[in-house]
């Protein structure tokens, strides 16, 4: 996927926003919003610089200039590769989405590709890949001929899958996270695919699992349905999700992720023919210092 353009393409528009962003970090979002404003009358085409403007007026508490920032950044960039409809459902000026653009989520991965691991288990503390192992351990000693690995990122999950699997394939939206995921060896496919439509042909998994995968879907039934029907007799299926803290069946988060519940999740999967082996609740990494609770489970057909 072409990268966001973070740059204007004009110089003096790019040295406005570049004096906008010093502003904003010393604390003045309304003087750099302004500025950010200037640069982009320079560079009226700048989709990216919309959608900053659109964080800054929302940091300086001007909810309706931002909305139209992020209106304005949608009809530049109509498939949402910043993620603008999210922002404007989260300040009330949109109705939440039941998914996240698909592009959206695409960008975020290829850019966040070669920093994932680092990012995640050294500054995060980010054991999901830990927990959900342990998860189906705990279900009985037992290999598996063949595990899906979705939204496999660059391989943490996998690295855990592997010693318990005969083959281990992974799916993942973001080329950057599978090239990254194929130079650790650890898989025996590898396929670019979109859990919003996912499908799956190949023989019946015993094992699939998504870790830290379903806070970039949102609305689960679908995929859900396509798991249970993918999955072979007695076969498991171990995800996590964070868990939503407050009610309903699932959230769009301040993060730009969703949240689901514990009733939500149930009510899917027994939908889906699944039963539930074990739903346990975890601390499963740290964001901006705090601990972020979700949820590890595990069903089976």
């Amino acid at each position: 996927m072409k990268p966001l353009q973070a740059s204007s393409g004009d110089v003096l528009a790019d040295r406005r926003a570049d004096y906008a962003e010093m502003l904003y970090a010393s604390g003045d979002q309304a003087a750099a919003a302004e500025l950010m404003l200037g640069a982009l009358e320079l560079a009226p085409g700048w989709a990216m610089g919309w959608f900053r403007l659109g964080e800054m007026q929302e940091a300086a508490g001007v909810l309706d200039a931002a909305a139209e920032a992020w209106r304005m950044t949608l009809k530049l960039e109509p498939t949402d590769r910043p993620g603008a409809a999210l922002k404007l459902a989260l300040i009330g000026k949109a109705e939440q989405a039941e998914a996240p653009p698909s592009a959206f989520v695409e960008a975020l991965f290829d850019q966040y590709a070669d920093s994932f691991d680092a990012s995640l288990v050294d500054k995060l503390a980010y054991r999901v890949p830990e927990f959900l192992a342990e998860a189906i351990r705990a279900q009985g000693e037992r290999r598996f001929r063949l595990a899906l690995d979705l939204g496999c990122g660059t391989g943490l999950m996998g690295e855990k899958l592997r010693p318990m699997v005969d083959r281990l394939e992974g799916l993942d939206i973001s080329a950057e996270m599978l090239r990254k995921a194929r130079a650790k060896g650890i898989y025996d496919r590898l396929e670019k695919a979109d859990l919003q439509d996912f499908r799956y042909d190949g023989p019946e998994p015993d094992l699939v699992a998504a870790a830290d995968v379903f806070m970039y879907v949102g609305a689960l039934e679908h995929v859900v349905r396509k798991i249970a029907g993918a999955l072979a007799d007695k076969g498991l299926f171990a995800f996590s999700v964070e868990k939503l803290a407050d009610k309903g069946n699932f959230a769009l988060q301040p993060s730009r992720r969703y949240a689901h519940s514990k009733v939500y999740l149930r009510q899917v999967l027994a939908a889906s023919g699944l039963s539930v082996l074990s739903l346990d609740e975890k601390t499963i990494r740290q964001d901006r210092n705090e601990p972020v609770q979700g949820l590890i489970v595990v069903a089976t057909v």
